[in-house]
């Protein structure tokens, strides 16, 4: 029996997810395209600004992440950024379009204490803007979750990265169990989530479908799915992996558009490499946010990210136009 209700569905076998990925690339944007139509306004796309607010030092071990302590990746430490200094970026990026901040913390979880009451400050203020605030701080309690809800967070941001399959491959120290316990600490409040993957890891177009599948059948779906495509940096042990194909990126998209017809498909790290001609055809697929930034990178400096003003030509050039900011339901 097919689990159905407005369009959505939760109930995704891999075999049926594999004939929508791997049918001819035309017909699966058409049909992509034709989803994206039926469930949000074709000519608007999110424009979200990510603020790094604490930099380095994590004791995660993802192999893709110029913030791992486990890596020598030239990246220092750097303490917590001030509440002051974090609404100035906040304000700086709303008068630029933006309609989404994004908060995130190289932190393996969230503690109590002084830093986290300095980030639920981060959120009151910047939610007091009139932006929805997004936060990825890693692992959560119940208890932290409610706190973070209590400050008015838009959305917790917690990525599955890859395949659970595959992502022993890419992770050691935090089991995918883990993530899925903190996604569901999330849907315990009413802040909504933020949850996708990364491409290029080394993975097999299996793994993609896989952690498709995976994310198709949570229930809610994630209100907001992040499409990464790896910025490699050296001294990361997934350095030196193979470019991804733009016609790989498309498939991705496009098919997390028809599992996910509702959600928020964000073209996020990696974006930069990607020609003004590919980000429209990702765009025609399905995506309908991107990252944006003022200083050309969007978490730190191994991370390129194009700045307002080229994202602003090439919504214009496409005749598309930035989203408002939504309130919490």
């Amino acid at each position: 029996m097919v689990t159905q209700v407005g369009g959505c569905r939760w109930d995704w076998q891999i075999a049926q997810v594999q004939a929508i990925y791997e049918q001819p690339l035309l017909d699966l944007i058409h049909q992509a395209a034709t989803v994206h139509r039926q469930y949000h306004p074709p000519a608007e796309i999110q424009v979200c600004k990510l603020v790094s607010i604490k930099t380095g030092g994590c004791v995660e071990d993802c192999g893709y992440c110029a913030q791992s302590a486990h890596h020598d990746t030239g990246i220092a430490p750097q303490p917590l950024m001030a509440v002051d200094e974090v609404l100035a970026v906040a304000q700086r990026a709303q008068a630029q379009g933006v309609s989404r901040v994004c908060l995130g913390a190289a932190w393996r979880e969230v503690r109590p204490g002084k830093q986290f009451d300095q980030v639920l400050d981060m959120i009151r203020q910047i939610t007091a803007l009139g932006l929805e605030v997004c936060c990825t701080l890693g692992m959560l309690t119940s208890e932290q979750a409610e706190r973070l809800d209590e400050a008015g967070l838009y959305a917790y941001n917690h990525n599955l990265d890859t395949s659970r399959s595959y992502y022993p491959q890419v992770i050691r120290t935090r089991s995918y169990d883990d993530r899925l316990h903190t996604l569901a600490q999330v849907r315990q409040t009413p802040m909504t989530v933020c949850c996708g993957g990364i491409l290029g890891l080394g993975e097999t177009h299996g793994d993609r479908m896989e952690l498709l599948t995976t994310l198709a059948n949570l229930q809610p779906h994630p209100e907001s799915v992040p499409i990464n495509i790896l910025s490699q940096v050296a001294g990361t042990p997934l350095a030196g992996q193979n470019p991804v194909p733009i016609w790989d990126v498309l498939r991705v998209v496009a098919t997390a558009r028809i599992l996910m017809p509702k959600s928020d498909l964000r073209l996020a790290a990696g974006r930069a490499k990607l020609s003004p001609t590919e980000q429209a055809l990702c765009f025609l697929a399905g995506v309908n946010s991107i990252f944006s930034s003022d200083d050309g990178q969007m978490l730190t400096r191994t991370t390129p990210c194009p700045d307002y003003h080229q994202d602003q030509e090439l919504l214009n050039q496409l005749g598309l136009m930035p989203r408002p900011a939504r309130s919490r339901v």
